[in-house]
């Protein structure tokens, strides 16, 4: 038995090895390590990670039964209120969520509740264990537009609870930001996402590929002529933020999310498929969110020297400080409290460089982290050949602009209540980064499981 105070620790693939591959970099527990960080809970009376955690498991319940051994009954007690229990096990910002609160995180280290969570989940599916379909359908039938976190996780709530639910997807696979967005190295597509994503199906989901709302088919279409009665926006947040700085427009200048998708949805980064992408010597990646250490690490593994400018200092990065511990591992050069100002590009129109300031912390702003101010005559440049924007995105317009009676707010994001995802249009709810521009997997999921219930009660006129 180790020390209780301290984590069973987690084998990684070596940094080196790691820097030049695009497989899982966490290995995560056997089932050994597993039963022994569970024996670390202490099965609290008033659990806080129960209230911690945006879909509320009951998280001692689960781990209670790994420690026994159980690990089948383990993935029940997940599965009544996860749909993607191997996605967010790996994920999550567990930190800040259920093992922030951990009563065990007090005097020593939390529960490693994030990599019981993955061990469990991958167990079930190593076991072919799946979730159980309902015996028969209510008849009603319910539109999901999106099939990423939130979308996935609304239509296995509703199939759950009897209801006939049709997912419809832009791209020509499903998953949304799992498949496009966040890396194989972070996330295996076949071995993780498919699998879940088959889960949900086996509950009786319909999934329809290549279905853009707003082209293909409006959403007053879907309630007036396809006989829904009822429709959740999943859509997300698929529209790059730039900086509006001179030369952005520049060859070799990619948002984050062109980029990732290029490698992640497009499989760029395997040598039998041709889908084109930027390989630069030395890349700039501007931001300092999880989308930017993923950009980060992606460039890297295709052979480039990667800088990560951002503005503020390394406490205010918003990325999870695993992600940026990984990346620093992996040898990304990060160079703070820097600003680009310009975009350099060469005659033909390609990217040369960057000019940049650098910047001093000043007083807090309204989001209570401390504004950056540029440090008069301090600018330089930096030689690049490629540059990735990382700052965000929004919704896409698409679907707003083609429904009628759906609020939207400045940010162009969906108006929706947060306890029920219930839009301004009626039979209409929304839930995801639509609701709240770019955010997390499992704040997406939460949206999701909470229009569930707003849609069951609205056609149970409750």
């Amino acid at each position: 038995m180790g020390d209780v105070l301290k984590k069973v620790p987690v084998r990684e693939q070596d940094a080196k090895v790691r820097a030049t591959n695009f497989e899982e970099v966490c290995y995560g527990y056997n089932q050994e390590e597993a039963m022994e960080e569970a024996v670390r809970c202490i099965n609290c009376k008033n659990a806080k990670c129960i209230t911690g955690c945006p879909v509320a498991i009951n998280i001692p319940g689960f781990i209670h039964e790994v420690k026994e051994g159980n690990i089948e009954e383990a993935y029940k007690v997940i599965s009544k209120s996860s749909a993607l229990p191997a996605v967010c096990g790996r994920v999550c910002p567990q930190e800040s969520q259920c093992e922030g609160v951990c009563i065990r995180g007090i005097k020593g280290e939390p529960v490693s509740i994030g990599k019981l969570e993955r061990f469990v989940a991958d167990w079930a599916r190593e076991h072919g264990i799946s979730p159980e379909k309902p015996a028969e359908t209510n008849g009603k039938k319910v539109a999901v537009i999106g099939s990423g976190p939130a979308g996935l996780t609304c239509a296995g709530d509703l199939a759950k609870m009897g209801y006939e639910v049709t997912i419809f997807e832009a791209l020509h696979e499903p998953g949304g930001v799992l498949v496009y967005g966040i890396p194989e190295f972070r996330l295996p597509k076949k071995g993780v996402v498919a699998p879940e994503i088959e889960n949900v199906k086996k509950l009786g989901v319909k999934i329809e590929t290549n279905v853009v709302i707003g082209k293909s088919v409006t959403i007053d279409e879907l309630l007036n002529e396809e006989g829904f009665d009822a429709v959740f926006i999943g859509s997300g947040a698929g529209l790059p933020k730039f900086m509006g700085i001179p030369g952005e427009n520049a060859n070799g200048v990619f948002s984050a999310n062109e980029y990732l998708t290029r490698s992640n949805l497009m499989k760029a980064f395997d040598e039998n498929y041709d889908t084109p992408i930027m390989i630069g010597k030395k890349v700039a990646v501007v931001g300092g969110g999880n989308v930017a250490m993923d950009a980060a690490r992606t460039a890297l593994r295709l052979g480039a020297e990667v800088h990560i400018v951002y503005r503020r200092s390394e406490a205010e990065l918003p990325a999870r400080v695993e992600e940026v511990h990984h990346a620093k591992q992996e040898g990304i050069i990060f160079d703070l409290l820097t600003n680009p100002l310009e975009i350099l590009v060469d005659d033909n129109g390609w990217v040369r460089g960057m000019s940049c300031i650098k910047m001093e912390l000043g007083e807090p702003d309204e989001s209570g982290r401390r504004r950056p101010v540029e440090i008069k005559g301090s600018e330089f440049e930096i030689e690049l050949d490629t540059v990735i924007m990382s700052l965000g995105t929004s919704p896409n317009p698409l679907i707003s602009s083609t429904t009628k009676g759906l609020e939207t707010n400045r940010r162009k994001c969906i108006v929706a209540q947060e306890e029920n995802g219930a839009t301004t249009k009626e039979g209409v709810y929304a839930g995801g980064d639509a609701v709240t521009g770019a955010a997390t997997v499992i704040l997406a999921m939460g949206a999701g499981k909470s229009a569930a219930q707003g849609i069951d009660e609205f056609l149970n006129g409750k």
